[in-house]
């Protein structure tokens, strides 16, 4: 019988050498054949505690034994190995594999064009990236797209909520949820799904009327509030400024005569829309809270806030009046079974409007009334010199962040302000917010060296998308290159914002960029208005042609080709 002899000890090459050298005599004694050719083996001896694996023995008779067997009893050993060798079978190592993980996600920006679209487009890439099925669901101005059916949230193993504002989670309860920003889960998109994936927990509905989202940092709460009333407020502005701009447009002097076309315009947008749109905001804060418990108490607490003259200062009080009511008085005070129906229908709306209509008459309504028109006053007399900083600051502000929380405090409070006829902030705010994507744009054309062919295609999107006053098409360049992108896009902001209150300029309408000014009437002084965005976009876009890094992967390539 021809012998093939493996000593296998990783820990002990002595031992090894005198277990091989006692088997080699033994065998040559007891008459076995020793060979070194694998294939003519009869018998293959492996002597070693450790695990041991070739293919090439697979049909081979093959014993298996301690080193020190070997050593200290050959002969035994070898006959041992002659009478249990048994046929070598390779041990299948069964591979685990776990299925891809199943994602939902939710998007909602106040706006509901950029952040919202972007940020789903981000999260559906790196998603993918990643081997996950992901399905995102957008809560965007057109609606809700995308949505995510029963059948697929039974299946989810991980749900993400990029929001900021308040949107419907009631349907995840039971389900691993991770919340987050629009803004993060577009600019930090790997560093947030990774956070997903190990601070997930379990959302559990707290009651079966509604969900109140709490959350550990409340001055981000109740930004998300405000953010909810002013992006539920936005079609009401826009629509109602729209509307009286056009009464005007067709004949200023028509709008007094009866049933003219102009008259009717003037009752839609002036005399109901823009009424409405403190009630509206004052109503969907109280929904951010309190879900739609306190959309009753919100819309009348609105309404008062309009009739006492307190504007949006009063809209919001009489918001966060209402939604915190309304849910103390449905999560705190417990009532017997027999009447707990009557709950949501009557005692909630009853007790929680009389609470917010009361504290705006006879303690909020006055004082925000004298703040409002304080703040009236002033913005309608302040001098040159104080409306040029105003418009910088407001503008140097719509640049800080590009669509975050600064960018969205400065265009609430210029949105909000429109409620009492002052149009000048809002146009300085528009204009200012059309500069970063611009000016990234107007860099690309000018320093096309500095930069990759992919960064040139985001340049084209960026001018088309500042046009249209969405900022956020800045934000691939403002992630890559934060340092100088927010800089010089915070000084071309800042002039654009100046220029246009020294211009004098108002818009009536609140968003659509270069596209509103075709509207007769929506802007007053349009040359100098778009004089101000021009000179503000130019220094910023020179500024950064200059400031930007020569683009070291492409001057690789060019190194490489030539």
């Amino acid at each position: 019988m021809k012998i093939f002899i493996i000593t296998h000890e990783k820990k002990g090459l002595a031992a090894a050498w005198l277990a091989l050298d006692a088997l080699k005599n033994t065998a040559l004694t007891h008459n076995f054949t020793i060979t070194n050719i694998l294939s003519d083996a009869d018998l293959v001896i492996i002597a070693g505690k450790d695990t041991y694996t070739d293919n090439a023995l697979i049909g081979k008779k093959v014993y298996f034994s301690d080193i020190e067997h070997a050593i200290q009893n050959p002969i035994q050993y070898l006959n041992q190995a002659q009478a249990q060798a048994t046929i070598y079978t390779p041990k299948v190592q069964l591979i685990k594999t776990s299925p891809p993980l199943s994602v939902l996600a939710v998007t909602a920006c106040p706006t509901g064009i950029a952040h919202t679209y972007m940020a789903a487009e981000a999260l559906e890439t790196e998603g993918k990236k990643r081997g996950w099925h992901i399905k995102v669901e957008t809560h965007g101005s057109v609606g809700i797209k995308n949505e995510i059916t029963a059948d697929e949230i039974i299946k989810a193993d991980l749900v993400i909520i990029a929001a900021d504002i308040k949107v419907n989670i009631d349907k995840f309860s039971g389900k691993q949820m991770y919340r987050t920003s629009t803004s993060l889960a577009l600019k930090k998109t790997v560093q947030e799904m990774d956070k997903a994936q190990k601070e997930a927990s379990t959302f559990i509905l707290k009651n079966n009327q509604f969900s109140y989202e709490e959350t550990k940092n409340e001055t981000h709460s109740i930004y998300r509030h405000l953010l909810t009333g002013v992006s539920y407020m936005l079609p009401m502005v826009i629509a109602g400024g729209l509307c009286t701009t056009l009464s005007y447009a067709f004949n200023i002097h028509a709008s007094k005569i009866e049933y003219s076309l102009s008259l009717a315009l003037n009752l839609i947008g002036n005399s109901t829309a823009l009424f409405l749109i403190v009630p509206v905001l004052s109503s969907y804060i109280a929904y951010s809270i309190s879900d739609r418990m306190g959309l009753t108490p919100g819309l009348v607490g609105g309404v008062l806030a309009t009739t006492l003259g307190s504007g949006f200062i009063g809209g919001i009080a009489s918001g966060f009046i209402a939604g915190y009511s309304a849910h103390f008085i449905n999560t705190q005070i417990q009532l017997p079974k027999i009447i707990s129906a009557l709950k949501p229908i009557l005692i909630i709306p009853l007790m929680s409007t009389l609470f917010t209509g009361l504290m705006m008459i006879y303690l909020i309504g006055n004082p925000a009334s004298w703040l409002m028109q304080w703040l009236t006053d002033w913005l309608n007399i302040i001098g040159e010199t104080n409306s040029i900083i105003l418009g910088a600051l407001l503008g140097a502000m719509m640049c800080t962040d590009i669509g975050g929380p600064v960018n969205k405090a400065a265009y609430a409070f210029g949105v909000g302000l429109l409620s009492t006829k002052n149009y000048m902030p809002i146009a300085a705010i528009m204009g200012a917010g059309m500069v970063p994507p611009l000016a990234m744009g107007i860099s690309t054309i000018l320093a096309r060296y500095k930069f990759m062919p992919e960064e040139h295609e985001a340049g084209k999107t960026s001018l088309l998308l500042g046009l249209c006053f969405i900022s956020e098409g800045a934000i691939p360049f403002a992630a890559k290159d934060p340092i100088r992108v927010l800089p010089v896009c915070i000084i071309g902001g800042s002039i654009t914002g100046a220029l246009s209150m020294y211009f004098n300029a108002q818009l009536t309408a609140p968003h659509g960029g270069l596209f509103v000014l075709f509207i007769p009437g929506a802007i007053n002084h349009i040359l100098m208005y778009l004089l101000a965005i021009v000179t503000g976009t130019i220094i910023s876009g020179v500024l950064y042609a200059i400031l930007k890094n020569k683009c070291v992967e492409k001057e690789k390539i060019i190194n490489l080709t030539s």
